[in-house]
C-alpha cells in the first residue's frame, strides 16, 4: 500500500537516518507457516479466505487502537501505528495484486469485496480522533525517538490532516463523499477502456501485412454479383477483411508496421477517439478533485497533490516543464524536418506533410535504414531466460547477492508458471522474496508493474519482517522461457520494474510505512529509471545477452546500432513526455480550464509544445489512465529521468557492475526506502549539484540529461537567459 499510511493510492510508487548497526547474522526472519495460501498468507487457501483475512486485520487493528488509547509513550505509539498499517496493507496489497492477476474469477471477486471492506475500514482509521490525538502527543514528545520514527510520526500527523480530520463534520462528510465518487469514476474510466477499445474493419484483407495477422481477426462482408444476363439470378460474394481492435498495444503495432497510410489513419483516429464516455468521466473527476482540494484549503488539485513531494508546488513543476520544453524545441524541430523529408522521399512527393499517424511508422523505417537493425536479430539475443539471468547478474555483481528459485507451497501460487525467488546474501541471509508472473493471459493486468505484497519492518532487535514483492509482465508466446524472445523495449521495461523491486527488496527500514517504494512520488521513480541504463550498457548486456541457439555473445556493433537508433529521435520522445506532464498539470490545475473544455486544452498544449498536429474529433485523454493514477504527478517520470541521468553519470557509468557502485547504491539510497528526506539521500549519494532549490521546492539539475541527449548548447543558452 503506497502513499499515506491509511490511504489507498492507486499508483506504482515506492532513507533510515543512518545505517543502523545491527548484527545481520543475529536477525531471524518471521516466516509464514508451512500450511500456507496465496502469496504465503494462511488465510488465502481459498477465495473465501479473503473474508477472514479482512476480519483478522480489523480485529488486530482494534486491539492496537485500544493499546494506543492507554497513553503509551511516543515510541510505542509509532510502533503500534505501523503494525496497524502492516495488517491493513497486507489485505490492501494482496487484494490489489489478486484483482489484477488471478485467473480464477471467484478469487478476483472475493479480492474486490475485501478491497471494498478494507477501504471502509480505512475511512474509520483516517477519521479516528483517538489515533490523531495520540500521534499529536507523540510528535510533542518525539525528542526521544530515532530520526526515522520522528519522520514517521510527523508524516502520520500530516496524513491525518490531509484526510480532513480537522474539518467540521459537514465538510468531512463531503470529503468522504467526494473520495467515494472519485473512486467510482476511476473504476468507470478503466472499465470503459476495457469495454470499448474501438475497432476498425479493413477490406480487403490484403491491406494488412502478414506480420500483423496475429493481432487481427477475419471478418467478411457480402457483395452483390450482377450477371451479364440481368434477368438471371443474382448472387453474392463474401469478401474477406480484418478487424483491428484499437486497444493501445495493437494500435502501437499497427502504427509502427502498417505501410498503408489509410489504414494507419483510420486506426489512429479510432484509437484516439474511444471510449467517448470517458470524456465526461474525466470532466467529472477533474471537478470532484478540484472541489476536494478547495475544501482542503488549496487552489487546485495539483497544489494538493504536489505539496508532499520534493517539488512542493505546481509553480515549481510548471517552471521545470516549461524549461524542459524550451530546451528540446530546436532539436525536435530538426528531427521533425528530417522525418518529413524522409517521408517525402519514400512517397515520391515534394510537399507531403507528416501526419500524426505517420510518425511512428517513418521513425521505425528511418532507424532501421540508418542502422540496419532487424528486430528479429535483436530479439534472438534476448530470450526470457537470458533476461532473467541478467537480473541475477546485476544483484550478484552489485550487491554480492544471489537469486535462488524456491518451491511454492500448495495454494501459494495463482498460476502454474509463476516463479518464486529468494534474494540471498552470503553474510546476511535472505533479504526478501520475489514472485515473477511474466506471461500474458486473458484477464490479466495488461502492462508491466511492481506490486508490493509485504513491506519490510523491524519487529525486534533480532527479528525482521522480510519484504515480499511481485513483478508482473505480459510477455507473449510460449510459456517456455527459452522460446520467448523479447524486443529491446520489453527488456528495458523489465529492468525498469526490476529497479522498483530492488528498492523494495533491499530497503531495511524500521517501519513498513517507509519500506521500499513507499516514498514521495517524484523520488520513488528514480531507481526504476536508473536501472533502465543497465539495459543499454554493452558491459552489462555482454554478461547475459546471448544468441538463443548458438550461445554467441551479443556483438558490440549491434548494441552500438541499438543505441544509435534509440538516440535518433530522443528529443521528440522527451517532448512527448513533457506534453503528457503539461496536460496532467493543466487539467488538475486551477479551474476553470484555460481553453474551455478538456479536448481544447489538450489540443492547445499539443500545438504549443509539440510538432504534432491535433486531429479534430480525437480525445487522446480518454484513455490516458495515468491521469487517474498519477493525477498531477506525471511530471515525476521526468524528475526521475533527470535525477537518474546524474546518478548514472556520477556514480555508475565508470564501472556499472562493480561492488563499489553497488555498495553506494545500496547503503546510500536503496536501503533507506522512504525513511529519509529525499534531498538528503540524493546529496549523500551524488554530492552537491544534483538538485537546486526553486520557489521553496526542489528541482533536478538537468545538465547530465542534456549532455546525454546532446542538448548542451541549448542548456547553456537557458542558463544564460
Amino acid at each position: 500500500m503506497n502513499g499515506a499510511m491509511w490511504r489507498v493510492v492507486s499508483r506504482d510508487s515506492s532513507v533510515i537516518f543512518h545505517l543502523r548497526k545491527w548484527n545481520p547474522l543475529a536477525v531471524t526472519v518471521r516466516a509464514f507457516s508451512a500450511s500456507t495460501g496465496l502469496y504465503g498468507f494462511p488465510h488465502l487457501k481459498t477465495a473465501k479466505g479473503f473474508q477472514s483475512f479482512v476480519d483478522e486485520a480489523i480485529q488486530r487493528s482494534g486491539e492496537l487502537i485500544s493499546y494506543i488509547s492507554t497513553k503509551q509513550p511516543a515510541a510505542e505509539v509509532m510502533r503500534a501505528m505501523d503494525e496497524i498499517s502492516d495488517a491493513v496493507c497486507s489485505v490492501v496489497d494482496s487484494a490489489e495484486l489478486c484483482r489484477h492477476t488471478h485467473p480464477n474469477r471467484e478469487f478476483v471477486e472475493e479480492a474486490s469485496k475485501a478491497s471494498m471492506r478494507i477501504n471502509e475500514y480505512l475511512h474509520y482509521l483516517n477519521t479516528n480522533h483517538d489515533l490523531y490525538d495520540a500521534i499529536k502527543k507523540a510528535e510533542r514528545e518525539c525528542h526521544t525517538l530515532s530520526e526515522e520514527a520522528k519522520r514517521g510520526v510527523r508524516n502520520l500527523r500530516v496524513d491525518f490532516e490531509r484526510g480532513g480530520i480537522n474539518l467540521c463534520s459537514e465538510k468531512l462528510d463531503r470529503v468522504n463523499t467526494l473520495n467515494i465518487e472519485m473512486s467510482h469514476l476511476c473504476r468507470e474510466y478503466n472499465e470503459n477502456i476495457v469495454m470499448d477499445p474501438g475497432k476498425v474493419d479493413i477490406y480487403p484483407s490484403s491491406r494488412i501485412p502478414k506480420n500483423l495477422h496475429y493481432l487481427v481477426k477475419p471478418v467478411y462482408r457480402s457483395e452483390w454479383l450482377i450477371t451479364k444476363d440481368l434477368s438471371g439470378p443474382k448472387g453474392t460474394l463474401k469478401e474477406k477483411g480484418f478487424r483491428i481492435t484499437t486497444d493501445p498495444q495493437t494500435l502501437a503495432s499497427v502504427l509502427q508496421l502498417s505501410s498503408d497510410d489509410k489504414v494507419r489513419k483510420e486506426v489512429y483516429i479510432r484509437g484516439n477517439s474511444v471510449p467517448q464516455a470517458n470524456v465526461d468521466v474525466l470532466k467529472r473527476l477533474i471537478s470532484a478533485r478540484h472541489e476536494l482540494a478547495q475544501i482542503m484549503g488549496c487552489n487546485s488539485y495539483a497544489e494538493f497533490s504536489i505539496k508532499p513531494n520534493m517539488a512542493l508546488s505546481p509553480k515549481v513543476v510548471m517552471s521545470f516543464l516549461l524549461e524542459m520544453s524550451k530546451m528540446v524545441q530546436s532539436k525536435t524541430r530538426e528531427e521533425h524536418k528530417l522525418l518529413t523529408k524522409f517521408k517525402r522521399e519514400k512517397c515520391g512527393q515534394s510537399d507531403g506533410d507528416l501526419r500524426p499517424w505517420d510518425e511512428t511508422y517513418y521513425m521505425t523505417m528511418m532507424k532501421s535504414s540508418a542502422y540496419k537493425l532487424d528486430a528479429s536479430v535483436v530479439g534472438s539475443y534476448f530470450s526470457l531466460s537470458n533476461c532473467i539471468e541478467g537480473l541475477k547478474v546485476l544483484v550478484q555483481s552489485l550487491f554480492g547477492a544471489t537469486f535462488h528459485s524456491i518451491p511454492l507451497a500448495p495454494d501459494e501460487s495463482w498460476d502454474p508458471h509463476v516463479l518464486k525467488l529468494s534474494l540471498h546474501h552470503p553474510e546476511e541471509g535472505d533479504l526478501g522474496y520475489l514472485y515473477l508472473d511474466l506471461y500474458s493471459r486473458k484477464g490479466k493486468y495488461p502492462g508491466c508493474a511492481h506490486f508490493a505484497i509485504k513491506g519490510g519492518r523491524r519487529i525486534s532487535q533480532t527479528e525482521y519482517q522480510l519484504p515480499i514483492v511481485a513483478l508482473v509482465c505480459n510477455f507473449s508466446g510460449s510459456q517456455n522461457p527459452l522460446a520467448v524472445r523479447l524486443n529491446h523495449g520489453e527488456v528495458e521495461t523489465l529492468f525498469h520494474e526490476f529497479g522498483h523491486a530492488l528498492h523494495s527488496l533491499l530497503s531495511r527500514t524500521d517501519y513498513q510505512h517507509f519500506s521500499g517504494t513507499r516514498a514521495v512520488l517524484d523520488f520513488a521513480e528514480i531507481p526504476s529509471n536508473l536501472f533502465e541504463y543497465y539495459a543499454w550498457d554493452y558491459r552489462v548486456l555482454r554478461k547475459f545477452a546471448r544468441h538463443y541457439s548458438t550461445g554467441e555473445e551479443i556483438p558490440q556493433k549491434l548494441v552500438e546500432s541499438m543505441q544509435g537508433a534509440r538516440d535518433m529521435f530522443a528529443a521528440t520522445e522527451l517532448q512527448r513526455q513533457i506534453f503528457y506532464a503539461l496536460v496532467d498539470q493543466t487539467l488538475f490545475g486551477e479551474q476553470p480550464l484555460p481553453h474551455g473544455d478538456i479536448s481544447s486544452v489538450v489540443a492547445e498544449l499539443r500545438r504549443e509544445h509539440t510538432n504534432c498536429e491535433h486531429v479534430e474529433g480525437t480525445h487522446w485523454e480518454a484513455r490516458f489512465s495515468h491521469l487517474l493514477n498519477y493525477g498531477a504527478g506525471y511530471y515525476s517520470y521526468l524528475y526521475a529521468k533527470c535525477f537518474a541521468a546524474t546518478i548514472w553519470k556520477k556514480v555508475c557509468q565508470e564501472d556499472p557492475l562493480s561492488s563499489t557502485t553497488g555498495f553506494a547504491l545500496r547503503t546510500k539510497f536503496l536501503q533507506h526506502g522512504g525513511a529519509r528526506e529525499p534531498d538528503a539521500v540524493l546529496k549523500d549519494l551524488v554530492g552537491d549539484g544534483i538538485y537546486r532549490y526553486h520557489d521553496g521546492g526542489i528541482m533536478p539539475d538537468i545538465s547530465c540529461l542534456c549532455d546525454e541527449m546532446k542538448l548542451v548548447e541549448e542548456y547553456m543558452q537557458q542558463v544564460h537567459l
